[in-house]
């Protein structure tokens, strides 16, 4: 048996390690790639190391610009989604109706559908209402994507909330809302944290969307002019790709940073209501 649970554990071990560097392979090319001269598309050390595949990015046109527009349609529309899904979520989690079910089912099945199968009518939608080329209606439609699963997340960390501490403040006079801005809130922090990363890296990556919504150069973020690196004829700048893509990673590694330290709390509470 001994034997038997080593080999097991064995090959566990090498399916784990196999599946770590199926991911870590992309990753290492990024890097060793973004500092060699003369970068393929194969990972192998660099002959040399150099930064002037980051000196040809950091200009306005390539990195700047689409960086800041990508922070600003990201950064907005998930400051949007995080409102607007505690709000809906509280009711949803406090509240008990026999529409609660059937309308979380909803919006879990419209998690499901794919964006191309609805980017039409939105597309002619926005050209009807003038909120094509316009970061606000780009800001809305990337809220709109995401809130359901944000929603669903949203009322499942609201669940672990004691309710019995919104009660304590209604005795003393505070409303629905100010129990949920000073009570709920506060409490689900690794909550918000999670739907905060989980939203703003979905946006940030979206490359389809801004696409086609966006129809001027300057106001494209830089999940869609990336695609600028891709030459004609199969010619690419494989260490230029590389720098921007690493550049193009620190806003999401540092958003995770930030909030790591709440991702990793719990909510601890069941003594709160003790007593």
């Amino acid at each position: 048996m001994s034997r038997k649970r080593a080999s097991r554990r064995l090959a566990a071990d090498v399916s784990l390690l196999a599946v770590a560097l199926a991911f870590a392979l992309p990753l290492a090319w990024v890097l060793l790639s973004s500092v060699d001269p003369r970068a393929e598309l194969k990972v192998k050390v660099p002959d040399g190391f150099t930064l002037g595949n980051f000196d040809a990015v950091l200009t306005p046109d390539v990195t700047y610009t689409p960086l800041l527009n990508s922070l600003i349609l990201c950064g907005g529309a998930t400051a949007l989604t995080v409102v607007c899904a505690a709000l809906a979520a509280y009711p949803l989690s406090r509240f008990r109706s026999r529409l609660n079910r059937p309308f979380l089912l909803t919006i879990l099945f419209a998690t499901g559908l794919p964006i191309t199968a609805i980017m039409v009518p939105v597309y002619a939608l926005f050209v009807r209402v003038n909120l094509i080329d316009t970061v606000q209606g780009t800001v809305l439609f990337f809220a709109a994507s995401q809130l359901p699963f944000a929603i669903w997340l949203m009322k499942n960390f609201m669940d672990g909330v004691p309710k019995e501490l919104e009660e304590a403040a209604w005795t003393d006079g505070a409303s629905s809302l100010q129990s949920l801005v000073r009570i709920v809130l506060p409490l689900m922090g690794p909550g918000l944290a999670v739907v905060t990363v989980f939203s703003f890296v979905m946006m940030w990556g979206n490359f389809f969307v801004p696409f086609m919504l966006l129809l001027s150069p300057d106001r494209m973020p830089a999940s869609v002019s990336i695609n600028d690196f891709f030459g004609n004829r199969g010619m690419v700048a494989y260490g230029q790709l590389a720098a921007f893509s690493v550049i193009y990673s620190t806003p999401v590694i540092l958003l995770y940073v930030l909030v790591a330290r709440r991702l990793g709390g719990g909510f601890a509470l069941g003594g709160a209501v003790k007593g």
